[in-house]
């Protein structure tokens, strides 16, 4: 056991009068600019927000079924292969080419019941196959009007499987690792997600549906959504804020960007099958509207990450070096960001790229020059998508990093007046000090609007979190 054991600290300073009035200072310009920009959101919100009414819509649901048919589920006992021309009960559908062979899924319906003899759709039966166990969903055309159980047509078609409990582990393990990685920011940011799809939801697709007008539906949605998940998930703080600033000057960019390009490329949507359908339902929905309003909402997972991580970096720079200059703030914040820039291009591009591999594939099997492939139909919005995306994100680095540095120099002034050469001698066993460096010493004082927002443990005025709460306003 060491003699020498130390119990002298430095216990922070009070705040100086210059200090809080800079705080409170920075703290005003901040409500200023994001208050009345906040309201305007919120008042643009209320003017665009859809009636609800579907009125001049006509839609003929895939999934209404006739009199007397119906959707079932059931569970795969056994498959087989037979010929397709096999004679079974049915309604009056044509029956499947004769001589050829067909997958057949003996499933016991979920209701009760015997087993019924589902017949599996070629390309499900070549692509992915089915096996026993597999939950299905299947059409019950065995009562259907004018059914006859001689005609050969199926009487249990397959129509999808049915895979409600993998969705629900894997959304049950992301909730678990979320919130044990980050524990109350996490269920926050999970619950704030939640928040946004109500936006989306319940705004942003009726008031397309609609024909309201796209870009400021975009903007005006997406505005709401960050404002909401920014501070629910990581509190009021002057690190949010300027974040949430980044976050605003990004999508600005992003928009305007977006509303060039789908005009001058002409993104019409006409390759799409869904677009065709959407056209064809409603002369108030615009497929380039749509087009435009998807290139925004897309980047703004990938924008909030950057300008959040932005922000938290120039923080937590300033908290191991105190007496950093602004311009050296600013240095040493734009390097972090230019690595997080290069890897988010990746992630875009690697996305988009994952989820159009079908049509990169039949573009590569056609032996399409690679600038004919790159601006034809298929594959010119997931580019403009990338690049748009892009665009603004790699903007909002250095603005979000400079609005850090301004921030943070006001509102996170240094709780004291220059710190000693060392700070005190920390006692290890056997009693002999350890001096620590003085650079360290002020690591963790940082203060600002609402409070620094993170997750460290203690509360006392030594930790981290206790001189954060001794700088709050």
């Amino acid at each position: 056991m060491g003699a020498g054991h130390s119990h002298s600290h430095t216990e922070p300073a009070e705040p100086t009068p210059r200090m809080l009035a800079a705080r409170r200072k920075a703290n005003w310009i901040l409500a200023a600019i994001l208050i009345p920009l906040t309201l305007l959101t919120l008042a643009a919100m209320a003017v665009l927000w859809p009636s609800g009414s579907k009125e001049g819509i006509t839609l003929a649901s895939p999934y209404a079924a006739a009199p007397g048919v119906s959707f079932d589920t059931g569970k795969i006992q056994r498959v087989v292969v037979g010929n397709c021309s096999e004679p079974q009960a049915g309604a009056a559908v044509q029956p499947p080419q004769q001589g050829s062979q067909c997958t057949f899924a003996y499933t016991e319906p979920d209701k009760g019941g015997n087993p019924v003899k589902v017949v599996i759709n070629p390309d499900i039966a070549k692509s992915h196959g089915v096996k026993p166990g597999d939950s299905i969903r299947y059409l019950n055309l065995s009562q259907a009007q004018g059914a006859s159980p001689d005609q050969g047509a199926p009487a249990y078609v397959f129509v999808d499987f049915v895979r409600t409990l993998p969705i629900i582990l894997l959304a049950v393990l992301y909730a678990v690792v979320v919130i044990a990685v980050a524990r109350w920011r996490g269920l926050r940011a999970l619950i704030g997600l939640v928040g946004a799809y109500v936006v989306l939801v319940s705004f942003m697709l009726p008031g397309l549906v609609e024909g309201k007008p796209p870009l400021l539906l975009a903007l005006v949605g997406s505005t709401v959504i960050m404002i909401g998940v920014l501070y629910f998930a990581h509190g009021f703080s002057a690190r949010t804020s300027t974040a949430l600033l980044g976050t605003m000057f990004g999508l600005a960019i992003t928009a305007l960007l977006a509303a060039w390009a789908t005009d001058a490329a002409n993104l019409a949507g006409v390759g799409s099958h869904d677009a065709a359908t959407l056209t064809n339902i409603s002369d108030h929905i615009s497929i380039s509207g749509i087009i435009l309003c998807g290139l925004i909402i897309s980047g703004l997972g990938v924008l909030n990450d950057v300008t959040i991580t932005q922000s938290s970096a120039v923080w937590e720079l300033w908290e191991l070096a105190p007496d950093t200059s602004a311009r050296q703030l600013f240095a040493s914040g734009m390097r972090i960001g230019r690595d997080h820039i290069a890897s988010t291009v990746y992630t875009i591009a690697f996305a988009y790229a994952g989820a159009a591999l079908p049509v990169l594939i039949l573009v590569m099997l056609y032996e399409r020059p690679l600038g004919d492939a790159l601006t034809s139909a298929e594959l010119s919005e997931e580019v403009i998508r990338t690049l748009v995306g892009s665009v603004g994100l790699v903007l909002a680095v250095p603005v979000t990093t400079l609005i850090a540095v301004l921030v943070v120099k006001a509102t996170g002034t240094r709780n004291g007046a220059a710190l000693p050469a060392a700070a005190p001698a920390a006692a290890v066993p056997g009693g002999r000090p350890v001096e620590r460096p003085a650079e360290l010493v002020g690591a963790g004082q940082a203060g600002g609007f609402g409070g620094a927002g993170t997750d460290d443990a203690g509360a006392g005025p030594a930790t981290r979190r206790g001189r954060r709460a001794a700088l709050r306003d």
